[in-house]
């Protein structure tokens, strides 16, 4: 039998949910049986799997001394790279992380050169996250970019964050600018792509469509020339929605493909111009909230820039 006590990153959780994360070994079916069966209880009394957790309550768990010891070696966190991550802003709550492009934001396990697996062994290093101390909670990321898209990601240091953030992205309280160099000149140079987007994801792959199809989703992207030379511009990309790879594809769909994107581009300039990842930074974030933001209240119309972009200063 083992006991945890609630603390303020885990209040307000379900029990089923809190289960899950802190005994991550433990299979689904056995939670909501072991739960049924009071092996897990709240307070020393029957609890309903979507009962919500309280500061300061006492979860008790009947369990097979392997269950714990299976998920405390997955807690293991990875070393620490020292030139990785590339913050530009931190503070008690959140942290933006510059990604470099060809690395992912996040996988199945901690292991690996991941985004999140070292901004944990960066907190760890600094003695803000513990994984032996926590019960459930895990700082996470607030949102993603491709793996060789560079740019900012949010990662939210408590639940608190955690919860206020991803509401503010899905109620599109925050606008998220690109920048990408691609071929040719557009006409006009400035004005929105709208269209209809439909994933493949046995190709990881999406294709554009102009009228609505079953399965594909509105995509809309506002752009504006920055920059031109004889045969490539800098544009910037502000995305009105979030589709998986919604620049890359909507400007391939116009005739002018992102430099170095060998899935939608023209594999002849990707040569030529020596590009091995596709020229697209999330360079800049704008926290625009119309709702009240509790602990992120001070965020409120701050802007957040990214300047040194390896491609375009390669380019003009």
């Amino acid at each position: 039998m083992k006991e945890f006590i609630i603390e303020k990153n885990d209040a307000d959780t379900r029990l089923d949910k809190f289960v899950s994360k802190a005994v991550p070994s433990l299979p689904s079916n056995l939670i909501q049986k072991y739960i049924r069966l009071k092996r897990i209880k709240v307070n020393s009394s029957r609890a309903k799997p979507d009962a919500r957790l309280a500061l300061g309550d006492v979860v008790s768990m009947y369990l097979n001394d392997e269950f714990f010891e299976s998920s405390r070696s997955k807690k293991a966190v990875p070393k620490l790279n020292a030139s990785f991550p590339n913050i530009i802003y931190e503070d008690e709550n959140i942290l933006l992380a510059n990604k470099p492009a060809g690395i992912s934001v996040h996988d199945d396990d901690f292991g690996g050169e991941t985004l999140i697996a070292q901004i944990l062994s960066y907190l760890s290093s600094k003695g803000e996250w513990n994984p032996e101390e926590e019960n459930s909670f895990i700082p996470a990321l607030c949102n993603r970019i491709d793996r060789n898209t560079s740019g900012i990601v949010i990662a939210a240091k408590n639940a608190e964050a955690l919860r206020i953030m991803n509401d503010k992205i899905k109620n599109r309280e925050l606008s998220k600018y690109y920048l990408c160099v691609v071929s040719g000149r557009l006409t006009p140079a400035s004005g929105t792509l709208k269209g209809y987007i439909f994933k493949d994801a046995k190709q990881n792959r999406v294709y554009v469509r102009q009228n609505p199809c079953p399965g594909a989703k509105t995509a809309i992207t506002k752009y504006k020339t920055l920059k031109t030379n004889d045969r490539l511009s800098l544009v910037e990309c502000e995305l009105i929605t979030g589709r998986t790879h919604q620049i890359r594809a909507q400007m391939a769909n116009a005739g002018h493909p992102l430099i170095g994107d060998g899935k939608y581009g023209k594999n002849a300039d990707n040569k030529a111009f020596g590009m091995k990842h596709q020229a697209l930074c999330s360079y800049k974030l704008v926290f625009d909230f119309k709702t009240p933001s509790g602990c992120l209240e001070y965020l409120n119309r701050q802007t957040f820039v990214i300047k040194n972009i390896p491609f375009k200063n390669k380019f003009f």
